[in-house]
């Protein structure tokens, strides 16, 4: 096989360098002495991890014999024998067979990952033939864990070479490229323990992490189970190798026994992780439990023997007896499979109190869920009990609620919590709050938030106590002598020696409880506004002992007022302005154009107008409209609406409508009309833009020439069918200083009826102006009847919802 492989290997195309070399046609280099050096050391690495992994296949081989001398009652010559026997039998290799063997005779948690990924894969152990590496000839998953094991077990003690036996025999060939081994602190930190793979420079960077970084281990530890992430540069965490596999994915797995994480094994792949078979992580969780056991004892799972076994807890007693609080020492009990279950009350030490009042002797040796249920309730205190025992992080929180059960009746108080870890065991410390202390404490917190100072005169003997907050407020030291009350008039301001005469003669003579508002001036030059309570404290005879009260600084409230009562009139003159330029609005709009004007007689036509106002008189806009016959015997029709609202909108207006009328007068066609009235708005109507529509009807021969500037087209109704005029060409009034306006003509006939009308009749804010349009025009052809009806029909079937003004003028052709 060696001799083809060379061959093969030597079959290049002649003319090539490495050809011609092979030939002895070019002078071969000579080799460097750091290329020999180099060599020398990859060789003796290869042979150094050949003989390991030789070495744990040889250990998991005697293992097999050592079962099956136990098994047959025979020599190890004929264990020897009997295993050579069943491997030509079998067709496996002797590393398959033992690990088989212990398979079977084992029944763990190696042999059930084995044989759960046989029963769902269809896996089958295949024949191995020598001369290739361990690891690359032995596949299945029952020899590679058993292989890890035996490697793991003959190093126990040593971690680094734990993780050189996991990579080599049971990562290596899931594709894993570098392992590290990381031991947690009890200070939350982590430490590297083992490694391999990783370049022994990227080790040393990471050889301990400090609590509170966020690492791929320190995730898995946090939240306690496996976490895999398919490319670690995406996620963002910091974490070792991660400069020679940015993108590679990684597996975190913590490792612990009896419900306790000693460290956290974590996996390294060059490139980004596909999704991995329920499997494969379960031989993951395997590999982390043998390394577990390398890392410390598991707890031992009889109670009865806790203390024995447990040298930390009788040290962990005296700890608590020589603590000032209640303190409480809790081992780990653990079911049947080595899982916690709950945590033994060991001791409760001498200044232990219960929350509901129960002596020590009912709670000591008790399971702490069996005397606490409710810790594993809404509190949550059995999962951080739980978590500083498995992460070896401590907890400590204030105003904690403790819940107990007194014959079904939960009982509550609030204390502060301490929880810390000490080897194997827990020290649960709480202090109960007393009510009394708890009480001063929050009536201290809100006498500071609330900028408060309490004071106590005592009249007999002439004592005054101040509080710390009562000083602050006065500007003085706190060994400065409190202010009495009978001097505080030398304090006030002399505007409030009326107010503060009053306030003292009510509580010091009339003896009944008074307050008074005062600015204070400090010895600093400050200026406090001051509210004094006081109260009397009479004695057994009914004379007045002493005079309680407090001082609160109210100057933010008072400038507050202040700000608040300038804007409330700044507000109430606003609104009056408004009000009044409204109304004026309002009143010259009404003088122009009524609201229900009068139906307009001209020749050959019956004019009628329908004007609706705005609702909110705030809202009063520049909406006209105009009909007038002129010296030349044509009628003008014209519509128009100014934007905004308000005064400006009204008297713009104006303007408008009567420059247009004036205009009229000329006998200019109504494009030229347009473009003058155009530059009387520009130059002439300050900051106002309008649209308009302006025709003239010529009675003789029914003929209306007509042009638009940004206004919506006249509707013609004739025979029942309405119809909008063509939408021709015509910028809005005002925009631009000079603008050419088109016109065009409509033949009329008798019994047409012209609708000119504004915006606000059609206008919605959730449809297109051709939507309301076509709306308008289906409304104009269903409405038969008079003029008056048809507008009025018109006005009630409108959808706008602008609520602006809306002007209509129907014309009826006779």
């Amino acid at each position: 096989m060696t001799g083809d492989t060379r061959r093969h290997d030597d079959a290049r195309p002649p003319g090539t360098p490495d050809a011609d070399r092979a030939a002895g046609l070019v002078p071969q280099q000579a080799p460097t002495p750091l290329g020999r050096l180099v060599a020398t050391v990859e060789r003796l690495r290869r042979e150094v991890l050949e003989a390991q992994a030789a070495a744990d296949g040889r250990a998991l081989v005697e293992l097999a014999k050592g079962i099956l001398i136990g098994q047959l009652n025979c020599t190890p010559a004929a264990a020897a024998r009997q295993l050579d026997v069943l491997c030509r039998e079998s067709g496996m290799s002797p590393l398959e067979l033992a690990a088989d063997i212990v398979n079977q005779a084992s029944r763990d948690h190696v042999s059930e990952i084995a044989a759960e990924f046989v029963e769902r894969t269809g896996a089958r152990a295949g024949t191995g033939t020598g001369g290739a590496d361990p690891a690359d000839r032995h596949s299945t998953v029952a020899v590679r864990l058993r292989t890890a094991e035996s490697g793991v077990l003959a190093v126990a003690a040593d971690t680094q070479a734990v993780a050189e036996s996991l990579l080599t025999n049971a990562l290596g060939p899931l594709g894993a490229v570098a392992v590290a081994v990381w031991a947690a602190e009890p200070d939350g930190s982590l430490a590297l323990a083992g490694h391999a793979g990783f370049p022994p420079r990227e080790a040393a960077r990471w050889r301990h992490v400090p609590p509170g970084v966020s690492t791929v281990a320190r995730r898995a530890l946090g939240e306690r189970r496996l976490v895999t992430l398919t490319d670690l540069d995406r996620e963002g965490l910091p974490s070792i190798g991660r400069a020679e596999w940015p993108d590679g994915g990684r597996m975190a797995v913590p490792t612990g026994t009896g419900g306790r994480i000693q460290g956290v094994l974590e996996i390294c792949w060059p490139r980004p992780l596909e999704p991995q078979a329920p499997q494969i992580e379960r031989q993951v969780e395997a590999l982390a439990e043998l390394c577990a056991r390398t890392m410390d004892a598991s707890p031992p799972c009889d109670p009865a023997a806790a203390d024995a076994l447990l040298p930390d807890v009788a040290e962990l007693i005296d700890l608590a007896e020589g603590l000032q609080d209640p303190a409480v020492v809790l081992t780990p009990v653990l079911d049947s499979d080595g899982r916690l279950a709950d945590f033994r009350i060991r001791h409760t030490g001498s200044r232990f109190v219960d929350p509901v009042g129960r002596p020590r002797g009912d709670v000591n040796g008790a399971l702490l869920l069996e005397a606490y249920p409710l810790a594993a309730g809404e509190s949550g205190l059995f999962d951080i009990i739980e978590r500083v025992h498995a992460t070896g992080e401590p907890f400590r929180a204030e105003r904690m609620s403790l819940t107990a059960l007194v014959d079904q009746i939960p009982l509550t108080s609030v204390a502060n919590i301490s929880v810390s870890r000490h080897g194997s065991a827990v020290l649960l410390i709480w202090r109960i709050q007393d009510e009394t202390a708890r009480l001063a404490n929050l009536l201290q917190h809100a006498q500071r938030l609330g900028r408060i100072g309490g004071f106590e005169e005592n009249l007999v003997t002439g004592e005054t106590t101040w509080n710390a907050q009562l000083y602050a407020l006065h500007g003085l030291p706190p060994t400065a002598p409190p202010v009495r009350l009978s001097e505080l008039p030398g304090y006030a301001h002399p505007d409030d020696s009326a107010a503060l005469g009053r306030f003292l003669r009510a509580v010091l003579r009339h003896r009944r409880p008074a307050s008074v508002n005062l600015r204070l001036r400090r010895s600093d030059g400050i200026t406090r506004h001051i509210r004094v309570v006081a109260e009397p404290v009479l004695d057994a005879d009914q004379r007045l002992h002493a005079v309680r009260g407090a001082y609160q600084d109210i100057s933010a409230q008072h400038w507050t007022e202040v700000a608040l009562a300038a804007t409330r009139d700044q507000l109430a003159h606003t609104e009056a302005e408004s009000a009044e330029r409204n109304r004026l609005a309002l009143q010259l709009q009404h003088a122009i154009m009524p609201p229900t004007p009068q139906a307009i007689e001209a020749p050959g036509l019956r004019v009628a107008v329908r004007y609706r106002p705005a609702e909110i008189e705030a809202l009063v806009g520049g909406d006209w409209y105009d009909t007038v016959v002129l010296p030349s015997g044509l009628i003008m029709l014209s519509v128009g609406d100014v934007a905004g609202h308000g005064i400006e909108a009204a008297t713009g207006m104006v303007v408008l409508r009567n420059a247009l009328r004036g205009l009229a007068v000329t006998g200019a066609g109504p494009a030229q009309l347009l473009s003058w009235l155009n530059t009387v708005t520009h130059h002439l109507a300050k900051h106002v833009t309008a649209t308009a529509v302006c025709g003239l009807f010529d009675p003789r021969t029914r003929v209306m020439r007509w042009a638009r500037a940004g206004h919506l087209p006249p509707v013609l109704v004739r025979g029942g069918e309405a119809e909008a005029f063509p939408l021709i060409e015509g910028l809005l009034l005002g925009a631009l200083p000079d603008v050419a306006y088109v016109e065009r003509e409509v033949q009329l006939e008798p019994g047409d009826t012209l609708l000119m009308y504004t915006d606000g009749l059609v206008e919605r804010r959730d449809s297109s102006v051709q939507e309301s349009l076509g709306h308008l025009v289906r409304v104009a052809a269903s409405a038969a009847g008079d003029l008056d009806g048809q507008l009025d029909r018109l006005l009630a079937e409108s959808r706008s919802d602008t609520d602006d003004d809306t002007c209509v003028i129907g014309i009826r052709v006779g």
